[in-house]
């Protein structure tokens, strides 16, 4: 059996494609849900073999989702759209198959085949993951997506990883590993990555040690290992 997740944010549409995936008899249902921000938590959680994605939903697309997903934990991707066949060739070299809503039993019937013999012959998939330019983070219960420009650091604590503003801090389900690969934040300590706009100034300590301390006042501290690179950067 082949461990699936279902992503798309019109619950009918969603349940539509759990139940036909059931159906085929090849596939496990692991998950549902209808937002990327929710399907980011469930990847990191329940690393599904194949991810039934939406293109279009709001706040992150699919996208959009799939630039935040760790490299190891990236599933096979198939697109679930309404997008017409002739726009969706854009994509295929995105992704392992797609879709077109509402779907044919004949043409998953296809898809599945095809996951059949990609994962039974071992192969990886392979995203060509771009530049997060927005962390969506979550806000009581709203999402908000925060502009690279107003972080000054990110910490992941055993809380969680938490992207820090002048004036707040949000909590993000991207790995701090994922928001250094594909962010200009620079790694400062092995729990901290800062925003070189945002240093106010560098505190030399002790024993090759430094802390940061940014324009709105926060500490970050820096770690031996990174202060050299910090120190580059800043061409000091």
């Amino acid at each position: 059996m082949i461990r699936a997740l279902v992503v798309d944010d019109e619950l009918h549409a969603r349940e539509e494609m759990v139940a036909l995936l059931v159906e085929t008899g090849a596939i496990e249902v692991v998950g549902s849900c209808g937002n990327g921000i929710d399907a980011l938590k469930l990847i990191n959680r329940l690393r599904p073999e194949v991810l039934f994605l939406d293109i279009q939903m709001p706040v992150v697309n699919g996208f959009e989702l799939l630039n935040m997903v760790a490299g190891e934990l990236m599933p096979h991707v198939v697109f679930v759209t309404a997008y017409d066949q002739y726009s969706l060739k854009a994509f295929e070299e995105k992704t392992l198959d797609y879709l077109l809503k509402p779907v044919d039993p004949d043409r998953l019937a296809k898809t599945v085949a095809k996951l059949q013999r990609t994962i039974g012959e071992k192969r990886r998939p392979v995203y060509q993951a771009e530049e997060i330019r927005r962390i969506p983070c979550l806000f009581g219960n709203r999402i908000k997506l925060i502009d690279l420009n107003l972080v000054e650091c990110i910490a992941t604590t055993v809380a969680g990883v938490h992207a820090a503003t002048a004036d707040a801090e949000y909590f993000t389900e991207v790995t701090l590993k994922v928001l250094e690969e594909r962010t200009p934040l620079l790694r400062c300590h092995k729990q901290y990555l800062v925003n070189l706009d945002c240093i106010g100034e560098i505190v030399l300590l002790e024993a090759g040690r430094a802390k940061i301390v940014t324009r709105s006042g926060k500490n970050i501290p820096v770690s031996r290992r990174f202060l050299k690179l910090i120190k580059k950067k800043l061409l000091i």
